[in-house]
């Protein structure tokens, strides 16, 4: 395993040890995480080159596509090398136009996860995360219950949390172990801002990174190179670091993310050979504490 520049090379999960970096599999579909890929052969060409990389960790879900991250996944890797975890989640659908849906009743998360287990070929799930969306029609008690039933009948191996606050985390460590959390984290604190409002996952996101690297829990930043929203022009300051390591922009707001705590463990998603290539070698760029303190900096005070 080649040494990271800032961190640990490697990060546990339960009783699972991948690379402390890992790919995410919500760009292989077609636009708008819907349908097939435009290219199929350069999907399939992303997802073959993950091994070769190191990479040993994927986060998918049966809704991307849907079952499209999932079957490209399967068609590539299956049967899957031993070291290799996919880490999956709960909590959503997909609408039938193309529209995100929530999912979290449990009945919902159950056939969720056997759409998972199938569409992967799977008979256990290594990681599941919960995630949760403000204005589910269910208590967030409810949910984790229906996740943790669904870990005695053995078909998830290790339980993780996405999306959620700090009362719930909490909540959810007095209930049972949690290896991951995965939330919205990336060098662009200021544009954590959904509808004009200030979320409250955002507001928590620093906290919830202090507990989970204070018990060694994974960290898995989603949108770590972008939101949604809007396309997300990079501060001075990481543009100039940018520029002065002559590294692109992306490079450098992974490598701050692995510098930020021992647990943080990316997964950026493309469906380019090419820019799966550039990610995977952030973990190599050195910043200095200069650097690290002005992206800091420039992201704003912590809520």
């Amino acid at each position: 395993m080649t040494e990271f520049a800032h961190g640990p090379s490697t990060i546990q999960l339960g009783d699972l040890t991948v690379a402390r970096f890992g790919f995410g599999a919500m760009q292989l579909p077609g636009p708008g995480v819907w349908g097939e890929p435009g290219d199929p052969a350069a999907a399939r060409a992303v997802v073959a080159r993950l091994l070769d990389l190191g990479i040993e960790l994927i986060d998918t879900s049966w809704y991307y596509g849907p079952h499209v991250a999932n079957r490209l996944l399967a068609e590539v890797l299956h049967p899957y090398a031993r070291h290799l975890v996919i880490a999956t989640k709960l909590g959503g659908n997909r609408t039938a136009d193309g529209g995100w849906g929530i999912a979290l009743r449990p009945d919902e998360l159950r056939a969720g996860c056997d759409e998972d287990l199938r569409t992967l070929r799977r008979e256990r799930l290594d990681i599941v995360h919960l995630r949760w969306t403000r204005g589910a029609d269910v208590p967030f008690r409810e949910a984790l219950d229906a996740m943790l039933e669904l870990r005695a009948e053995g078909k998830i191996r290790h339980l993780g949390l996405s999306n959620i606050t700090l009362v719930q985390f909490e909540q959810a460590l007095a209930r049972a172990p949690i290896v991951s959390v995965s939330n919205l984290y990336n060098v662009w604190a200021d544009e954590h801002r959904l509808d004009g409002r200030v979320d409250s996952i955002a507001a928590d996101q620093e906290r919830i990174l202090e507990r989970c690297t204070a018990l060694g829990i994974a960290f898995l930043p989603f949108y770590s190179l972008a939101v949604p929203q809007r396309a997300l022009e990079p501060s001075p300051a990481v543009a100039e670091i940018a520029r002065r390591h002559a590294v692109p922009v992306s490079r450098v707001a992974l490598a701050w993310l692995l510098a930020r705590s021992p647990v943080m463990l990316p997964i950026p998603g493309t469906a380019s050979v090419g820019h799966l290539d550039d990610n995977w070698s952030a973990r190599l760029l050195a910043l200095s504490e200069d650097d690290r303190a002005a992206i800091t900096g420039a992201r704003g005070p912590t809520p």
